[in-house]
């Protein structure tokens, strides 16, 4: 089923059973799937009122909330066209992807991003009705266009009562081939490009939930929303996955806060991108450096016995001696540890929206916490493989999902063909025709290797390096090598047409930070501290380190990054991924210095 008509079905059966935890001031507020589903029904019923009609555009730009979803459900379900925002997007992406999609109304969360849509309204004209969700810090505000979001609800209800069959005829007339999202990529080498997924595409993720490599037995669940609900992957989880499974979605109280949410909320399905995990794994290290002498020892200890558990579930998920010896590191430090993570009930856990090292997955592994590395992409809904309780290889995204079916081409490109596939491009037909053949194949962009039954991602075709020695290398190879240490937040590998690998670095502040404050290293700003010789040669051990675990060639030079990479800046997607392209431009100076 769609979402709306998934959750129409659920209000009906279950409507006493918690849908959303909503912390705000320090206190959690519970909606029902009733209250979900009424207030769907209202939020469908003022679009229609405000003449939003099957296949208009209506964009939300806020953070996670419960709001969100109850306005992207409410815009489905009249067979109306979702575009999601970035919280990060500026007036100038702000202004091209409203432009671009012909948005007529758009959610906005808050003053912040009210004012950038009023910075711009003058150029998108096809905005009739900036709807906002806080009222903080806007109540002197003049705009006919502005409207509070109880007063939407308010018409919404006059307008439901009207007419209570008015939603449910629109959802009965919703066709598997109209399209119910746009979802924008992330633009790595150009203007985002505007995916189209249909109703159909949403239907058919949904059946294949229960046999999903991430999703086995699932049943009431619990999740936090903090993955970017404009994101495929976190629309997958929290939009289809939990609502499907009657789960119980918390929305953190900010994006600073998901770790201590995490903790207090305890969630049973844990999906996470690389950014959290390798922060969680930094973190713990140097907790551990702070720690007392008998936390070091306990963890130590518990470390031993974690490593052995690991490496004997990789060959048997059941092995008793595994069993044994996970017990013993849970009794001796990680149960407590894993409390603290907030993993403590974490039955499924996932990794995807980018590449992981191996090293951080076996880290969790060993802390009786398997985390599953998947792939997927925005044009298959976020559905392709995946690595099971039953069969993983550390190093690989797993086989194909249920009803998905992989080929390599012959250059070595990833193929996936599956009824997730997308409809195409927005206004690009070009750009469709460059990634969908006529026999519904879907050509990623990504190069990928077998290893017997195992897909591996060797990289993005596009950012494969070829040195001028005429040697093939895959930069996020080397890169997630290098962020496996605890002190470096960013790395840019560089060697196209070049003699040797070199490496653009940036560090990971607060724990180089604390790093320099425990070695009396003084130090006032992100610059200072990366041009500290101290901090270079701190950094320059641990890209030795990394180097040792390259299957391909080392890194022989490096330069420190004098600021961090700033989406607002156009360094990185609102994904947050680094713009090889613009980096290497930016910092072009620091390049040419190490090829001297």
């Amino acid at each position: 089923m769609t979402p709306s008509r998934r959750l129409r079905d659920i209000a009906k059966r279950f409507p006493d059973q918690i849908a959303f935890r909503d912390k705000r001031y320090g206190i959690w507020n519970e909606v029902t799937y009733g209250e979900f589903w009424e207030q769907v029904q209202y939020v469908s019923c003022a679009l229609n009122h405000f003449g939003i009609s099957k296949t208009d555009k209506v964009a939300i730009h806020s953070e996670n909330r419960p709001e969100w979803l109850i306005a992207d459900i409410g815009i489905q379900a009249i067979g109306g066209i979702s575009v999601g925002l970035y919280p990060t997007n500026p007036p100038a992406e702000v202004k091209y992807l409203l432009s671009h999609s012909e948005s007529k109304i758009l959610f906005a969360e808050d003053q912040e991003q009210v004012d950038k849509a009023l910075e711009i309204i003058e150029d998108i004209p096809n905005i009739s009705k900036i709807v906002y969700f806080e009222e903080k810090g806007l109540f002197r505000y003049e705009s006919e266009k502005l409207m509070r979001w109880d007063e939407f609800l308010k018409i919404g209800k006059k307008e439901y009562e009207n007419n209570k069959d008015f939603v449910n005829f629109c959802i009965d007339d919703i066709k598997s081939e109209d399209v119910a999202l746009m979802i924008y990529t992330s633009g790595t080498t150009g203007p985002p490009k505007a995916s189209m997924l249909s109703h159909g595409n949403m239907e058919w993720t949904a059946s294949i939930i229960p046999d999903l490599s991430f999703t086995p037995n699932i049943s009431n669940p619990e999740y936090l929303s903090y993955l970017p609900l404009c994101h495929v992957f976190g629309r997958l989880v929290d939009e289809i996955i939990a609502i499907n499974s009657i789960g119980t979605i918390n929305f953190a109280e900010s994006i600073d806060t998901v770790q201590r949410d995490l903790a207090e909320i305890q969630p049973s399905i844990f999906p996470a991108v690389p950014r959290i995990l390798e922060r969680m794994h930094a973190g713990t290290l140097v907790r551990m450096k702070d720690a007392s002498k008998l936390k070091q020892l306990l963890f130590k200890v518990a470390s031993f016995f974690g490593d052995i558990t690991a490496t004997r579930r990789l060959n048997d998920p059941n092995d008793l001696i595994a069993k044994i010896t996970n017990f013993i590191a849970q009794v001796l430090a990680f149960r407590s540890l894993r409390k603290k993570l907030g993993l403590l009930n974490v039955d499924n856990a996932v990794s995807g929206a980018a590449p992981i090292a191996p090293e951080i997955l076996r880290f969790f592994m060993s802390l009786g916490v398997p985390i599953y590395e998947g792939y997927g992409m925005t044009e298959n809904s976020a559905v392709a493989t995946g690595n099971t309780p039953d069969k993983v290889k550390l190093g690989t995204v797993g086989t194909a999902q249920p009803g998905v079916e992989i080929k390599l081409a012959d250059d070595g490109e990833i193929l996936v063909r599956h009824p997730g596939v997308f409809l195409g491009y927005y206004k690009n037909q070009e750009a469709t025709n460059e990634v969908l053949d006529e026999d519904g194949w879907l050509y990623t962009g990504d190069v990928g290797e077998f290893d017997g039954e195992f897909l591996k991602i060797v990289d993005r075709k596009k950012d494969i390096i070829i040195t001028s020695g005429g040697k093939n290398v895959s930069p996020s190879e080397l890169e997630n090598n290098i962020k496996t240490s605890p002190f470096i937040k960013e790395a840019i590998v560089i060697g196209d047409d070049r003699k040797f690998l070199s490496a653009l670095i940036g560090i990971e502040f607060d724990i180089v930070s604390n790093w320099a404050l425990r070695k009396n290293i003084p130090h006032t700003t992100y610059r200072n501290l990366s041009e500290n010789e101290e901090v270079q040669n701190l950094i320059w051990e641990e890209i030795k380190k990394s180097n040792e675990y390259t299957s391909s060639l080392p890194i022989r030079k490096f330069r420190m990054l004098t600021k961090e990479l700033d989406h607002e800046d156009g360094d990185l997607t609102a994904t947050q991924k680094a713009k090889r392209n613009v980096i290497m431009e930016k910092f072009s100076d620091l390049i040419e210095d190490m090829y001297k």
